[in-house]
């Protein structure tokens, strides 16, 4: 179990804080999430990842850093996986994690005794039809949005570049026609066999990589015929491997590294005694 207050840990540069919800002993609200993941104020991250043992499993209560909650995360998970394997929680190479979007099956492979990269089953994607182009900018962009548990818009024909992210990732993430809003990825398929895209995240903004996010290009890219089953998919932080199934089955699988394991100092603890 862990003996610290914390864990830091990242997939592809996506980075999140790991406590275990019951021995953290500060209860996690929006406002200290938001301390937490602030880069100057706090310890900095991407979010959140609140883990509680369970009679059953385990459960992980994902946070974004804007103080909302995430239905999943591909990175997180991987996250959330190295860290009970590592510190001790469970013994077992394969193991359900459940999330607010459901259980997902995880098998860690080690090396040297600490894990170096997890394999995760991520249920099957769905895809809405009724959404193929979208107005932004006295244009329509060409996207396909798709659910994997939590909702994503691919976007396809726009250059892959930060500037054009920056600029369509926020009207996007926020459009009326996501009224709880969106996951946002500029993707292009490069061969049969691999994608690139650029991530824009629901209550965090640009991240360099994503594990649902490499899920739903796969998927979009795969729904388009423009790649086959089995998809590497290259983003900013490095490349995850994704198998899509004929019913959009998904299975996905990557790195994930614990940067430190840390301790609050007695001055944000206080802060965040005295945050609502």
């Amino acid at each position: 179990m862990l003996g610290a207050d914390f864990v830091k840990g990242h997939g592809l540069g996506n980075d999140y804080i790991v406590v275990d919800g019951e021995r953290f002993g500060i209860p996690l609200t929006p406002e200290r999430v938001r301390l937490l993941c602030h880069r100057n104020l706090g310890l900095g991250s991407d979010g959140v990842l609140e883990v509680t043992k369970r009679v059953d499993g385990f459960f992980a209560r994902i946070w974004n850093p804007d103080g909302s909650e995430a239905e999943r995360s591909g990175n997180g998970l991987r996250i959330a996986a190295k860290f009970l394997s590592d510190h001790g929680y469970t013994i077992e190479s394969t193991f359900v994690i459940v999330t607010a979007a459901g259980p997902v099956t995880t098998e860690v492979y080690r090396r040297a005794g600490r894990v170096y990269a997890v394999r995760l089953e991520m249920g099957r994607a769905s895809i809405d039809r009724a959404i193929r182009s979208l107005a932004i900018e006295r244009r329509r962009l060409d996207v396909t949005v798709v659910s994997v548990g939590n909702p994503h818009c691919v976007i396809f024909g726009e250059p892959l570049t930060r500037e054009r992210l920056f600029a369509i990732g926020p009207l996007v993430e926020r459009h009326a026609q996501f009224p709880q809003r969106i996951n946002v990825q500029i993707a292009a398929a490069e061969s049969r066999a691999s994608a690139r895209a650029l991530v824009w995240e629901r209550g965090a903004g640009h991240t360099l990589a994503s594990g649902t996010s490499a899920c739903a290009v796969a998927t979009a890219c795969f729904d388009r015929g423009l790649v086959d089953g089995k998809v590497t998919v290259l983003m900013e932080g490095g490349q995850l491997e994704v198998e899509v199934g004929s019913d959009l089955s998904l299975i996905m699988t990557g790195p994930a590294e614990e940067v430190y394991v840390g301790t609050l100092s007695p001055d944000l603890r206080q802060r965040l005694l005295e945050m609502q």
